[in-house]
């Protein structure tokens, strides 16, 4: 049932979606929602806008993808990950229904949330997108706002070679009179979205125009300063990389926008309420995996970085850090442009090259191979935790450990250094 994942599973169009919600009596129809797509970052502002409506106090879904270890991290309500009895049930009853549509493991799974979110009433669902945003399986909601994030390249052999084409597929999720934002400003891209908002008479918001959101030095407060009024609030951010500050403005113009056009008479979300879900967005929301400190000496950070953009922003990051050595562990899937991810890797570090345990990853030594071209030497190890291990007896208490170029690989550092550390 669930053996179409990964590329494999991106399907054309959306018949199976449909038929799978049709037969569940239209679920995606029973809960306001916003949508959100981009190459990098609606992961972040995903589970930044859930906190803050949470914080607001409305019932609110959480809908996002890839998950790190559990299953279940990826359909979430006030935080709290779909209980494993929810999931087994819905399977148990739906099994002949995904055998007779043949659904990807994809496409099953945003069955389960939209029917779950449907089934407990949420006042508000955040639904990430999966890949694209056109033909995405979470395309058959009608939300209340769009988000896209920003336009990177990423999977282009399935959304297109120019950032136009990519933006295209991202353009899909924009609706009919529903008001979209734009997280960030491109010249091939921002035409895409300003012409498709134009054909379906949605108003358009460019977040750089109503927020700028400058990050603190060292422990000082963030500054979120309003561009259209006197608003000027102190912040102390959780998610502490210096590339969320394009992610809270975009989350900030979202909210302003949802309220002026969307929100009616539901209770009002305050300021108070955004400063404290912006402090705590882990903790209300589950995310880890953005810039993630998990130990101090040596420095340990995870972040899940996959691609030429994610990983420039992560090493702009790394270079205002302060060690002695840096340790890079990172491994990547086989369908991503690895070499262009790998020219933002500096040759001054240590490298522990790997991969993480599914059919998808590269092989560590081509990953090697690869990475030699670019000056980058180190050692190949089979699995995540020996890499991990390794890397950690390597490291002086001054060094810095990174781990990054997968989710995957992240997930399974998670789970590595957690037993390494419990055992130390």
């Amino acid at each position: 049932m669930f053996s179409r994942i990964g590329d494999a599973a991106y399907k054309k169009d959306l018949t199976n979606i449909r038929k799978l919600c049709e037969a569940l009596q239209h679920p995606e129809k029973q809960f306001p929602s916003i949508h959100i797509a981009g190459t990098n970052g609606k992961g972040s502002v995903s589970h930044m806008l859930a906190a803050i409506f949470q914080q607001a106090g409305y019932r609110t879904g959480l809908y996002t993808s890839p998950h790190l270890i559990d299953f279940r991290e990826r359909i979430r309500i006030n935080g709290m990950m779909i209980p494993e009895e929810e999931v087994l049930a819905f399977v148990r009853k739906n099994h002949l229904l995904a055998e007779s549509i043949s659904p990807s493991f994809f496409e099953l799974t945003v069955a389960m949330a939209f029917d779950y979110f449907a089934r407990e009433k949420v006042d508000m669902a955040i639904v990430e997108t999966g890949l694209g945003g056109r033909l995405d399986s979470t395309n058959i909601l009608m939300p209340e706002l769009s988000i896209i994030t920003n336009i990177s390249f990423d999977h282009q052999h399935l959304l297109g070679n120019t950032l136009a084409a990519i933006a295209g597929e991202k353009a899909g999720i924009i609706k009919p009179g529903v008001p979209v934002v734009i997280g960030e400003y491109h010249p091939e891209t921002f035409p895409v979205f300003a012409e498709k908002a134009r054909g379906c008479n949605s108003p358009l918001y460019l977040a750089s125009e109503y927020w700028q959101v400058t990050a603190g030095r060292a422990n000082q407060p963030w500054i979120l300063k309003s561009l259209t009024d006197h608003r000027q609030w102190p912040c102390n951010p959780d998610l502490t990389g210096i590339y969320q500050q394009k992610n809270i403005a975009t989350v900030l113009t979202a909210i302003d926008v949802w309220q002026r056009h969307m929100a009616g008479h539901r209770p009002k979300i305050a300021p108070e309420h955004i400063l404290s879900a912006l402090s705590r967005v882990k903790q209300l929301t589950g995310l880890s995996g953005r810039w993630d400190i998990v130990k101090t000496h040596p420095l340990v950070v995870l972040d899940v970085a996959h691609n030429e953009a994610g990983i420039a922003e992560v090493m702009q990051q790394t270079a205002r850090q302060q060690y002695h050595q840096l340790h890079i562990v990172t491994g990547f899937v086989k369908d991503k442009d690895v070499a262009a991810a790998l020219r933002q890797f500096p040759p001054h570090a240590r490298y522990y090259f790997t991969r993480a345990q599914l059919p998808r990853a590269l092989d560590p030594d081509a990953l090697a191979q690869l990475a030699f071209h670019y000056g980058l030497t180190g050692n190949v190890y089979d699995t995540v935790a020996e890499a991990c291990r390794d890397a950690l007896q390597q490291a002086g208490p001054d060094d810095m450990i990174l781990i990054c170029g997968s989710v995957f690989v992240v997930g399974e550092a998670l789970q590595a250094l957690q037993k390494i550390m419990e055992t130390a």
